[in-house]
């Protein structure tokens, strides 16, 4: 199918300037051949142009690269998928003295190891960072029981990137640009900010929605120990160009072979399902990839986001296309669902689900065995009556990030039995995905932002 490039460089700037995102950069993978288009600034206070060649914080799109070079690893012999994270690390441990002994790197690709996510510790620039990392994050309770639920985990990616640093002998930004970037010829991609001083960089933007947003304060908040979950700097088109590999069978544009045909199909092969599928758009997960169903057609990609810079990508394995689209604020998630809707339409014969929120006539539902606190590391939920008789819900950031944000509450109104949007409040303008369900133990729990919460009381 041609690319029609005017066409869709019109729709680029005429969505995003409807949505206010100050600047973005779009990649398209289609026969085989990647375009790239480029849209708004790069930063509203200094007006630099947004250019296909300039770089994104693309937040968890981080993962991907860490679970590939993970894979590269199982290839070639060094690693078992299997292997008990403690045997590898013995730096590695937990509050649970059964649960460090049993958690596997299969686990942690697939977000099923417990670990938390929100633990967010500074240990320095140094070279040692991720060890410092590990062994701090070793005192941080676990969301939920090992291979009990998905549970969204930076943490964990954070420990397979101290695995691939004592399997490699190098740091994790040793590994990723040896084994990714300079076979794939990612010339665009970095993993440290001084390394991104020398391209166009992105600025990130704050702000209500439906207004132009301004220039944040900070361009990057996150300490180096971030990198493996968090970090990589990168270009549309070379995020394109790491899943064109992904979509050839682990094999790179000059024919060597990166990854297994094996290691590419474990990937993208369905560990678990997910509750929550709003949030992230996630039917599931696999080793690494968020796993999608649009009415009946499968794809991959995943999610990302660093202060106000987010990321999406999607690939369509039957019709070999990919799409990457990275942003510097604004309504990107309008943008997303309104481009995405129209290319994947077009190009992949995709339906995407329209965006998340409650139902014109919400159904009625018991709402008694839900009310009560949910409990994990650094968050309390508690579900609860307002004084109007409605159902509420309270986000509270505790102990170690209780400075993060004050409490955060909202309305919940039922989508499903199970399903409910937290509205308005201080959780925000859009409506947040709040979803009930249970562990594989039986106990009850509310997943927000993809993070399994128990239910204590």
């Amino acid at each position: 199918m041609r690319f029609d490039s005017a066409h869709w460089q019109h729709r680029l700037d005429t969505l995003r300037a409807a949505h206010h995102v100050p600047g973005a950069s779009l990649a398209v993978l289609v026969d085989g051949e990647i375009h790239e288009l480029a849209s708004g600034v790069l930063h509203r206070g200094t007006g630099v142009a947004a250019t296909t060649d300039s770089l994104f914080l693309s937040g968890s799109l981080a993962k991907v690269y860490t679970a590939t070079v993970v894979l590269q690893l199982v290839d070639q012999g060094l690693l078992d998928l299997d292997t008990r994270v403690a045997d590898v690390l013995p730096e590695f441990g937990t509050p649970d003295p059964a649960a460090t002994r049993t958690i596997t790197i299969r686990q942690l690709l697939s977000h099923t190891s417990g670990l938390t996510c929100d633990f967010t510790y500074d240990s320095g620039r140094g070279d040692d960072c991720l060890a410092r990392y590990v062994r701090a994050a070793a005192e941080v309770a676990l969301d939920c029981p090992p291979g009990t639920a998905l549970s969204y985990s930076s943490v964990g990616y954070a420990v397979l990137g101290r695995v691939i640093e004592v399997v490699t002998g190098g740091t994790w930004d040793q590994a990723v640009r040896d084994m990714l970037f300079t076979p794939l010829g990612l010339t665009h991609s970095v993993t440290l900010p001084e390394q991104a001083l020398r391209f166009r960089v992105a600025m990130s933007h704050l702000g209500g929605p439906g207004q132009d947003p301004e220039p944040a304060p900070a361009w990057d908040l996150m300490p180096r120990s971030a990198g493996p979950y968090g970090r990589v700097i990168t270009s549309a088109g070379d995020v394109a160009r790491l899943a064109r590999m992904h979509l050839d069978g682990g094999v790179a544009p000059d024919g060597t072979r990166l990854l297994s045909e094996q290691a590419v199909a474990a990937m993208r092969r369905r560990v678990v399902d997910s509750p929550d599928k709003w949030t992230v758009s996630a039917d599931g997960w696999g080793l690494g990839w968020t796993l999608y169903d649009w009415a009946g057609v499968p794809g991959f990609g995943h999610d990302g986001s660093a202060v106000a810079q987010h990321s999406f990508l999607r690939v369509v394995p039957h019709a070999g296309v990919a799409v990457v689209l990275l942003t510097n604020g604004g309504g990107v998630n309008g943008l997303y669902h309104d481009l995405f809707s129209e290319l994947l339409g077009e190009l992949a014969g995709v339906r995407m689900p329209a965006p998340f929120g409650p139902p014109a006539s919400p159904p009625a539902v018991d709402v008694t065995p839900l009310l009560g606190t949910y409990l994990r590391e650094g968050v309390v939920t508690t579900v609860f009556r307002g004084e109007d008789g409605g159902t509420r819900v309270r986000y509270e950031f505790v102990d170690g990030m209780r400075d993060f944000s004050p409490p955060l509450e909202a309305d919940l109104i039922p989508v499903s039995d199970a399903v409910f949007a937290a509205c308005g409040g201080s959780f925000g303008p859009q409506a947040v995905p709040v979803v009930f369900a249970s562990l594989s133990n039986g106990t009850p729990c509310v997943y927000i932002g993809m993070r399994a919460t128990p239910k204590t009381a």
